[in-house]
């Protein structure tokens, strides 16, 4: 029988897609789970911005043609073009909402260049500040907002799905470890990427693909699950999660040199500091193991506390100072282009899912996402998802529903796994080194079981196996060679747990052979 559903719209993640996505889901009732009050989503930890054609010189066709061009021939066309149609109407309601992104003196946006854009289009806040910035702001109004229940010290832990397969509530546990369930009239992941599965990362440590393995579990497809994207100036100093050096220093003329002092860049691509990151993070990776790689930003001068205040902060912590010494830099775990495959409004083809943010695929990233579209992304897929479910009459989900969730692995374990996912399935990768991983992965589930975080790098690793190519952030140094045809890779439960040639995978959905 078909009814109104008085139940909640149940988000877990309170990053920027988590958090506007409530906001813009007024009136329906919202329950969003924020996991601890002290602990940052990987949205708060950005740096630079919003990408979006706001100069009077740019366009949005520009924009998505930059966007294409960094994908490496896997970014949809049309995809892309939507999202950056978008970006100028989504930094102006995010305004209008209190997020306080800079401006010039005769009142036009303050913008920055960073790596593959062709223009200055980076809608800044506070310097290097614009994450932390835009969730605060997001934050105060949704603590504010009579819809919006904030639930702090309550994670999500897995899906609750229905007979008829409709994702129909969640699993929560708290501080203490204690599990309930909580039926909702739909869910929204909104609860990050997978970048905590390495063991030098920029992004927080509990990010560990559990949106991605819950979906998956619910019979969702996951997308392009091999291009994880490196960040090429992570600041080299011995911290997990390590600071990160915005890309905006380079936009603004800093430089990446070697232990010489030589630019290692310009032998490399013409467009040298401001190159994909792709190709920026394989050249710094390649000289950190020669014997390191520094970030020049002397040029910035006296300038830089006020214009980078938390690069500033983050030198100074350990004893350097940016405006007379090189920072040192190394790649590191930053962000996921693949994940659940969805629209742009986070549809996953399972009733009652949306996944929304860097959890989700839309196709726009492709194999190699351009700087600052991550915001945009997130902020874009919250407001249209939240206009479908916000008048969406519900089905009442009959019968048990059945849990999808897998315990946490322990801290010992998962130490283990991040050091296994660093070697093997970090900015270069072979199919030995991969078919180790797998062996690896195999061991830990055998002795801990089908944990979120297993399921994860397992389907990073098989699919990294079968793209036999390099392409973007996917460099197999085995098979440097890219295909002429781009294709996407498809993937979907089950799995079968025992080791695997490169020639062979027990995922349903292997592409067909890319070489």
């Amino acid at each position: 029988m078909r009814r109104r559903n008085a139940r909640p719209i149940v988000i877990i993640g309170a990053g920027l897609a988590g958090l506007w996505c409530a906001l813009n889901l007024a009136p329906r009732r919202v329950i969003l789970l924020a996991g601890a009050a002290q602990t940052p989503s990987s949205s708060a930890w950005a740096q630079g911005g919003l990408a979006a054609a706001l100069d009077p010189d740019d366009s949005p066709a520009q924009h998505a043609g930059d966007t294409v061009a960094a994908g490496a021939g896997l970014s949809d066309p049309g995809t892309a073009r939507a999202l950056a149609e978008a970006a100028p109407g989504e930094v102006e309601r995010l305004a209008a909402a209190g997020v306080p992104f800079e401006r010039t003196a005769d009142g036009h946006w303050a913008l920055s260049r960073e790596a593959a854009h062709g223009r200055a289009r980076v809608a800044r806040i506070d310097g290097d500040r614009a994450g932390a910035a835009m969730v605060e702001a997001l934050l105060h109004r949704a603590l504010a907002a009579d819809h919006v229940e904030l639930r702090y010290d309550a994670w999500g832990a897995g899906l609750l799905q229905a007979p008829n397969g409709r994702c129909a509530g969640v699993l929560i546990t708290d501080g203490q470890g204690h599990r309930s369930s909580l039926r909702a009239a739909g869910v929204v992941l909104a609860a990050g990427g997978l970048g905590g599965l390495y063991a030098v990362r920029t992004v927080p440590g509990g990010n560990r693909g559990q949106a991605l393995a819950w979906a998956a579990r619910t019979g969702a497809t996951i997308r392009d699950a091999e291009f994880v994207q490196f960040h090429p100036t992570a600041m080299n100093i011995g911290r997990a999660p390590a600071p990160l050096a915005t890309e905006a220093l380079r936009g603004d003329g800093a430089t990446l040199i070697d232990v010489r002092g030589h630019r290692f860049l310009l032998d490399l691509h013409p467009d040298a500091e401001l190159a994909p990151r792709d190709i920026v993070a394989r050249a710094v990776h390649r000289q950190h193991l020669a014997g390191g790689a520094w970030l020049d930003a002397r040029c910035i001068g006296a300038a830089f506390p006020e214009r980078y205040p938390t690069v500033f902060a983050a030198c100074r912590a350990v004893g350097i100072d940016p405006r007379e010494a090189p920072i040192p830099v190394a790649p590191a775990a930053h962000y996921h282009m693949g994940g659940v495959a969805t629209d742009l409004a986070g549809r996953t083809g399972i009733d009652g899912l949306h996944v929304i943010g860097e959890a989700a695929c839309t196709g726009v990233h492709g194999a190699n996402r351009l700087a600052s579209n991550s915001l945009l992304e997130a902020a874009v897929m919250a407001r249209l998802a939240a206009e479908l479910l916000v008048g969406e009459a519900s089905l009442e989900a009959g019968g048990a529903l059945e849990p999808q969730s897998a315990r946490a692995l322990p801290d010992d374990a998962l130490e283990t796994l991040r050091q296994a996912m660093q070697t093997h399935a970090g900015v270069e990768r072979d199919a030995t080194g991969l078919g180790r991983l797998a062996e690896q992965l195999d061991a830990l589930t055998d002795r801990h079981g089908p944990a979120d975080a297993l399921l994860a790098a397992r389907v990073v690793c098989e699919a990294a196996l079968a793209r036999t190519e390099t392409r973007g952030a996917h460099v197999r140094s085995d098979c440097f060679g890219t295909t002429a045809e781009a294709r996407h890779s498809e993937w979907r439960l089950p799995f079968d747990t025992r080791p695997r040639s490169p020639e062979s995978t027990s995922l349903e959905a292997r592409p067909e052979p890319l070489a």
